[in-house]
C-alpha cells in the first residue's frame, strides 16, 4: 500500500527548518539548499513544494501570522472584560519559547523587507500582518466599549494605533533585552496600560 503524504505538514516542516537557519544565520542564508540541508532533505524533495527561495520565504512567513491566528481563534477566555482582552493580546507577544521563536522569524523578515528595494514580495506579508494586528485592537478596544469598561470620550482609532505601538514596542524590548523585558513585565505594562483606559 502507497504511504500517504500530508503535504501540509511537509510544507510546514519545511517553513520550520527556514525558521532555524534565519534564527541561526539570517533571511540571507536562508536558500533552498540551505533549508534543504537543515531540514535533512534533498533540495530537489524541497522545489517540489517550493519550486524558488520567494515561495519559501512567503510561506514561512505567512505561517508565523497564521499560527498566531489559530491560537487566538482556539481561545475560550473566562472573566472580566479586561481579563479576556488581555488574554488575547498576549498571543500577539513574545511570552514563550515558541512564540519568541516565532518573534526572532518575524523580525528577521521585517528587517529583509525594508531592505528590499520597491514592493518586494515581503512588504505585503509585513503590512499584513500590521493590518491585523491593528484591526485586532480595534476590535478588542470597541467590545471595552460596548462593555462599558472605557472612559467615554476616548479616541478609539488613536487608542488602537497606541496599543498597537505598545504591543510591537513591548515584543521588540523582549527579543532585545530579554533579561529586563521579561514575560511577566510585559504582561504588568499591557495591563497598566489598559487600567489607564477604564472608566
Amino acid at each position: 500500500m502507497p504511504k500517504i503524504v500530508d503535504h501540509d505538514v511537509r510544507r510546514e516542516e519545511i517553513a520550520q527548518a527556514l525558521w532555524r537557519v534565519v534564527r541561526r544565520d539570517g533571511v540571507r542564508a536562508a536558500s533552498v539548499r540551505t533549508v534543504a540541508a537543515e531540514a535533512g532533505w534533498s533540495p530537489g524533495a524541497v522545489r517540489y513544494y517550493f519550486p524558488d527561495q520567494e515561495g519559501l520565504l512567503s510561506f514561512a512567513m505567512d505561517l508565523v501570522a497564521r499560527r498566531v491566528g489559530q491560537r487566538i481563534s482556539a481561545l475560550d477566555v473566562k472573566g472580566s472584560a479586561l481579563t479576556i482582552v488581555l488574554r488575547y493580546l498576549e498571543e500577539a507577544l513574545p511570552l514563550d519559547a515558541e512564540r519568541q521563536a516565532e518573534f526572532d522569524v518575524w523580525l528577521a523578515f521585517m528587517a529583509q523587507a525594508q531592505a528590499e528595494t520597491g514592493a518586494g514580495s515581503l512588504h505585503g506579508h509585513v503590512d499584513a500582518v500590521h493590518d491585523g494586528l491593528r484591526q485586532l485592537c480595534e476590535s478588542l478596544l470597541q467590545s471595552l466599549s460596548e462593555a462599558g469598561g472605557l472612559r467615554e470620550g476616548l479616541d478609539l482609532r488613536r487608542e488602537a494605533e497606541l496599543l498597537h505601538a505598545l504591543i510591537d514596542g513591548l515584543a521588540l524590548h523582549s527579543a532585545i533585552q530579554p533579561g529586563r523585558t521579561t514575560p511577566a513585565r510585559i504582561r504588568q505594562l499591557l495591563r497598566h496600560h489598559l487600567e489607564t483606559l477604564l472608566a
